[in-house]
């Protein structure tokens, strides 16, 4: 059984079952709901507690072992197992399916992974697990969202912010949810319960968005070019090498292009993703863009690519970053007209 991340509160309220899959891209928000699960499962009498963490070389007859022992204090045990990678392998596999046929009232089985990718969620073992117990999928908010998570993180300490607050705060924790929970609580520790304006905000928040090229991939599709340029400029602080950067943004580039090609063929922008393997929130982003992008401008801004490959490769000249930023604007002003 799947639930969202807002539904496990009310869940964790009635008896629990044996099995619980935390996952995601937030390690905040899967942190928090393991922990969750954890107070919830010694509220309810699961005294004892064995943390197994399966790195590489990881026996995993002590899965076996640990869910067949019986309690040292003749009570009910909350298993923590703990899978980093979030690749189990054959074997570990097998031992998960193998618990899901002898699950027992008497333990709880808590599964923690970081985010998977779409062949894990569809592998046999990760099903087994998702149909037999409760599985909970937590993502980190796109930044439509983030003012209003913001926003219910603040009422929590009895405080509350204008919409401008909110949005300035929202941009300046943009892909790093540790760093927005640590400003919220700063703000508790600063200023009193109650409404806060956007200086206080504006003075108590730092700079502590941590930019990467899915964020760049995401914000050149966007159509927001205030939020491209924003990503572009702290990626270039960070010292992302411009290879890479490149790379991100042509990927996105080709694949409007095919997309593009595809459509002017009359084929259905699902099948088009759906055969060049691109799913998900990544599909819904180049929706729009794919079908009003030209395919001139998807030409010329192809030729600007190659252009700024051969800057960074002293074949000509120019700086590096502003080809980026001529290169999203080209993108987002042709794409979301």
């Amino acid at each position: 059984m799947q639930i969202r991340g807002e539904q496990l509160a009310s869940h964790l309220d009635r008896p629990l079952g044996a099995l619980y899959i935390v996952y995601g891209d937030a390690p905040l928000l899967t942190l928090e709901a393991a922990d969750a699960i954890r107070a919830a499962a010694r509220k309810q009498g699961y005294d004892e507690r064995e943390v197994l963490t399966a790195l590489s070389g990881f026996d995993w007859g002590e899965l076996t072992a640990a869910t067949s022992n019986l309690s040292l204090f003749g009570g009910k045990k909350l298993i923590d197992l703990r899978l980093p990678t979030g690749k189990p392998g054959k074997e570990g596999g097998s031992a998960l399916s193998a618990y899901c046929q002898r699950m027992s009232a008497d333990n709880i089985l808590l599964v923690t992974l970081p985010q998977l990718d779409w062949k894990e969620e569809k592998a046999v073992w990760f099903s087994t697990l998702a149909q037999a117990g409760v599985a909970i999928k937590l993502t980190t908010p796109p930044l439509a969202e983030l003012p209003g998570w913001i926003a219910a993180r603040l009422a929590r300490q009895q405080q509350q912010a204008d919409d401008e607050g909110l949005r300035f705060m929202a941009e300046h924790v943009e892909g790093n949810l540790l760093a927005a929970h640590q400003e919220i609580q700063k703000l508790a520790l600063l200023y009193p319960t109650g409404k806060l304006n956007a200086a206080q905000i504006r003075d108590a928040v730092l700079n502590v968005a941590r930019y990467n090229v899915d964020n760049l991939r995401e914000a050149l599709l966007s159509g927001d070019l205030k939020r491209f340029s924003r990503t572009l400029e702290g990626l270039q602080q960070e010292g992302e090498a411009p290879p890479l950067v490149l790379w991100a943004m042509t990927e996105e580039i080709r694949a409007l292009a095919q997309i593009k090609a595809g459509l002017a063929r009359n084929m259905p922008f699902d099948g088009l993703c759906k055969e060049l393997h691109i799913w998900g929130q990544r599909a819904q982003q180049l929706r729009r863009p794919a079908q009003t992008i030209s395919a001139r401008a998807i030409k010329t801004a192809l030729e600007l690519a190659a252009t700024i490959d051969r800057r960074m490769k002293g074949l000509d000249t120019g700086d590096v970053w502003e080809g980026f930023l001529r290169l999203g604007m080209m993108v987002q002003e042709s794409g979301h007209r």
